[in-house]
This record gives C-alpha cells, structure tokens and sequence, in this order.
C-alpha cells in the first residue's frame, strides 16, 4: 500500500459498536477498524442450530461499489466478490463492510492484486476464517442455468402471506415417488433484525425426496414476509425446516437478496453440495 493508514487490530470494546441504524462519517483513506463482527452462534441459537450445524455452504458476497487509485493515482474499479465459509465464527455486519470498502477510494495501491490481499487479510482477522476473495466478471455468472430452468412457483401455486414461519405450514403433495426437482419464487421477503428494512430475495430449492405441495411451499416462503433476520439465518431455517419436516434425502436452499448499499449477499445450505451455484437473478 503507497498511501493511507494501516488501522490497529479490533479489540473487543470495538466490535460491540454497530454501525446499523446509526448515522456515519465515509472515511476515503483505508481503514479496517470500520469492520464489524456478527457471531453467527446468537443468530444459530434462534434456530435451534447452535450445536452443530446440519449443512455445508457458504455466503457469497458481491460488492459493486469498489474503487480505489493506483500507484499513479489513477482511478480503478472492480466487482468484488467474498466467499465466507458457513463455518466461520461470525459474519461481516453489512454496513460495516461497505463503509471498510469505501474507505479505499482515496488509497493507493501498488496493484489490484494488493487490493485483494488486503481485503482478504481484513476479513480472516475479523472472521475467523479462510475467506475467498476475487474480482468478478460479471458476464460469466450464468453458467449455473440449470437452476434457473426450475419450476417458478408463483406460476403453478396459490398463497397469500397471511402466516408466520411455521414448519407445519409445509406439507407433501400426497405421492409416494420419489422426485428431484427445482422450484423458486421471486416474491420473498423478510427485515433486518436491526433495522427493520426490507430484504426482498429470490429463492431457489433444489431437492430429491417426496414431492412438497408447491402451495404449502409457496404459503411457508411467504410467511417470512415480516420476519425479522439476517440473510444466512433465514436461509439456514428454510433449509432446517424443510429437510425435518419433509425428510428430504438431498436439499439445497440458495437465496439471492438484492443489492443494498452496492452488496448483494446470497447464502447457500446443502446437505451435499460443497459449492454455491454462480449465477444472479437479472434484479440484482
């Protein structure tokens, strides 16, 4: 790094402060004290998942708004993307990560390979874990089409969002046969537990098992309408709920929120799949 501040470790009187709800200074010269940690346990515990965990995955971040100057001062830009595994410690509080991003812009640095590194340090310290971090280009993300070819369930189903997250909601269409499919809405939503904002998302569930009833599908997705939680924590309880209740053999549950603050964050479970899908829905 040619310019800018190297910031002290974050200590834990540090971590307590949130930035969510509150009004901030954007910082323009490299700072990682503008991280912040969010246990992933406290939200797990809501869940029922403290324990142990019963699934595989990761949290893909994409961050749009990434810029910074080169060892001329010239001005450059990349998309970001952040794999966190699921088993890290915490989560990046979503703010933070976005004031810590900004804080680049009027930093130099020697190459864009510098850029990633720095990040990548920043966010092994804060969370705890091996994270992957890369440019992405964005004209290669839709390889992953086989998902998108699912069944759209507002197509083929009847709901309305008149319930709140209950397992029992969700019920089998009655068939004894075994059934691998993929079905997802676009009409998911929840809030920030801090905030009270609304997080909207697209979800996709792909299963091998009994069939579900795609209104009792549809009808359990919706009832999160007014549920308070972070994005991972959703995701994790759609994929607890639905493998308990419906005893599904394979289960993958990948939610694709849209972007705020230049992020966009999509969670991925699985009972077998090690790896998140790449595509995006063309709202984010």
């Amino acid at each position: 790094m040619l310019q800018g501040i190297c910031s002290s470790p974050l200590n834990r009187e540090t971590e307590l402060v949130s930035h969510l709800g509150k009004d901030s200074n954007y910082v323009t010269t490299y700072d990682s004290s503008l991280l912040r940690p969010i246990l992933r346990s406290k939200q797990r515990t809501l869940i029922g998942a403290s324990e142990s965990i019963p699934f595989l995955g990761l949290d893909r971040w994409r961050c749009f708004e990434l810029t910074w100057l080169d060892s001329k001062g010239k001005p450059d830009i990349a998309v970001l993307s952040i794999r966190v595994p699921c088993v890290s410690v915490s989560i990046v509080e979503s703010k933070s990560l976005k004031l810590y991003l900004n804080s680049f812009a009027q930093t130099q640095f020697r190459s864009r390979q510098e850029v990633l590194e720095t990040i990548a340090a920043d966010l092994k310290t804060l969370l705890q874990a091996d994270i992957i971090v890369e440019f992405e280009d964005l004209s290669t993300l839709n390889s992953d089409s086989v998902w998108l070819n699912g069944n759209l369930l507002e197509n083929e189903a009847e709901a309305a969002a008149d319930k709140y997250p209950d397992p029992d909601i969700l019920v089998l269409d009655g068939q004894e046969m075994t059934r691998e499919e993929i079905v997802f809405t676009h009409l998911f939503r929840s809030v920030c537990p801090e905030t009270a904002q609304p997080d909207l998302a697209s979800i996709f569930i792909r299963y091998r098992g009994r069939a579900i009833s795609p209104d009792s599908l549809l009808s359990y997705l919706l009832s999160f309408r007014n549920h308070a939680a972070f994005h991972e924590t959703v995701i994790e309880q759609i994929f607890i709920e639905i493998k308990e209740r419906c005893s599904m053999d394979e289960l993958s549950v990948y939610g694709c929120f849209l972007r705020r603050g230049g992020i966009d964050i999509n969670p991925f479970r699985s009972t077998h799949e090690h790896q998140a899908p790449l595509f995006r829905v063309p709202r984010q």
